[in-house]
């Protein structure tokens, strides 16, 4: 397994965390259980199949399912169990990836030799790491729009996309209408909002014995202002009226407003990683300790999300960044990011410190990203902000700012959360918080394009920069 070949990161969601794909291990006629989005499993016999090919076994999916052609890019089938996630490249033959899934825990993951003996991966067909965000407003086929929608509902339901609450009640509006339906004015509507609520709006949003349940149990009382949120939302989603046809284009057109929703996030269709920084030193004993945080990794750049306060800690475009990965015997393996900043109004360079066994993935999942962004021709002006790029025949995007310039947002950069070592290089060693800088102190480094990462310069030129 080279260091382009997938991405591996934190758990799925849980119902499928134990599920084998293989219930055969016979060569010919054996069952394979590929599962969707929606945690549809989808059976299939298959001939040969420790020979198959991710490829082929790719094509037998998207013919069962009835997909277009386009299908092949916007999706891949996944490895995935609660410790492990590997995209499959499609020479990749998922039988015998199986059979090495134990090897893979052992070089990429810290698990106890007990939990690699008890796990197993199921295999999955999902988003495509490399498919870009753009490609995706030229989608029309209804059941693709349809996957890509339920995917995006649960990494925003489980929180591995971190979303502001505003936000979650317009994605939680779009999810109510099309599980319930138009809004119908009256009780019914927050009583059917009350009995399903964590269908629509994350855990941590969703506090049992408050807010919508405490006004069920409370007999007409107001309901808590996350869940209004959601129900003043939900009447705002506006509908088609009309014939069978009409009804099947007002779904594909609420599919679309949530991904386009889910487009204005950073970390949309991401592979993520699971890894460990350090904390602020606090307290007079300045003590510290470790946080464990998810790194997600995107044809756009990379973002590190703390997994328990569910926001970003940093969010880099791969212009804004050099990185390297160590990954010593008898050390830990470390995944560098070095980017611009300040100590006390001097500009540094800052290196964060991502402890990981999947270092090395993260490292080669940067470098593959770069170079199809660099093979890419452009096709029209780069756009710095976050925000969708806007094609014909695309449903326009929201009014709403971008939520990068929202104050206090989840997806902004929280630098001061941050434990990062400040340096400056004199010419002869690495030292740090010195306001003179000639070099990067990595190789790798996207040093082309407007915003491009700059290293700090001597002090009689800082002024001019």
């Amino acid at each position: 397994m080279d260091r382009t070949e997938g991405s591996a990161g934190q758990a799925a969601p849980a119902e499928r965390s134990h599920r084998s794909s293989v219930s055969s291990m016979g060569a010919r006629g054996a069952d394979v259980l590929v599962y969707l989005a929606d945690d549809a499993v989808l059976p299939l016999a298959v001939e040969n199949l420790p020979s198959l090919s991710a490829h082929e076994l790719h094509r037998i999916v998207r013919e069962v399912l009835r997909l277009p052609d386009m299908a092949l890019d916007v999706f891949a089938l996944w490895l995935v169990s609660p410790l492990l996630e590997v995209q499959l490249k499609p020479k990749h033959q998922p039988y015998k990836l199986g059979r090495q899934w134990p090897e893979l825990l052992l070089r990429f993951t810290d698990a106890p030799d007990e939990d690699v003996a008890m796990d197993e991966p199921s295999l999955q067909f999902r988003r495509n790491v490399f498919f870009p965000k753009r490609q995706e407003l030229q989608i029309c086929d209804a059941e693709i729009l349809r996957l890509l929608y339920e995917e995006a509902k649960s990494n925003v339901l489980t929180a591995r996309y971190p979303c502001d609450e505003e936000d979650c009640e317009a994605l939680g509006a779009l999810v109510c209408r099309v599980q319930l339906g138009p809004y119908q004015p009256g009780h019914s509507a927050a009583y059917s909002l009350r009995e399903k609520l964590d269908s629509f709006l994350p855990a941590h949003l969703c506090k049992r014995g408050h807010g919508l349940f405490a006004a069920l149990r409370g007999r007409g009382a107001k309901a808590g202002t996350g869940e209004q949120g959601l129900l003043n939302a939900y009447r705002e989603v506006k509908d088609v009226v009309g014939s069978d046809s009409e009804w099947e284009s007002s779904l594909s057109a609420h599919y679309r407003s949530y991904l386009l929703k889910c487009h204005e996030l950073p970390f949309y269709g991401c592979a993520f990683f699971h890894g460990e920084i350090d904390k602020p030193a606090q307290g007079f004993l300045h003590r510290g300790g470790r946080k464990p945080v998810s790194v997600a990794i995107s044809l756009e750049g990379v973002h590190v999300i703390d997994i328990r306060e569910k926001h970003v800690l940093l969010g880099l475009r791969f212009q804004e960044l050099s990185w390297d990965h160590t990954s010593p015997e008898e050390e830990e393996s470390v995944l560098w990011l070095e980017f611009d900043g300040e100590s006390e109004g001097t500009p540094v360079n800052k290196l964060l410190k991502i402890y990981s066994k999947q270092a090395e993935l993260m490292s080669g999942l940067i470098e593959y990203c770069i170079e199809l962004n660099q093979a890419e021709e452009p096709t029209a002006p780069q756009d710095s902000g976050p925000g969708p790029t806007t094609v014909p025949g695309s449903m326009p995007p929201p009014t709403q700012r971008p939520k990068l310039r929202r104050q206090g947002s989840v997806v902004c950069s929280r630098l001061q959360h941050l434990s990062t070592i400040d340096y400056v290089d004199d010419g002869k060693e690495i030292k740090r918080v010195k306001p003179k800088r000639t070099t990067s102190f990595f190789s790798r480094q996207l040093s082309v394009g407007q915003g491009s990462y700059r290293v700090v310069q001597p002090p009689n030129s800082l002024e001019q920069g």
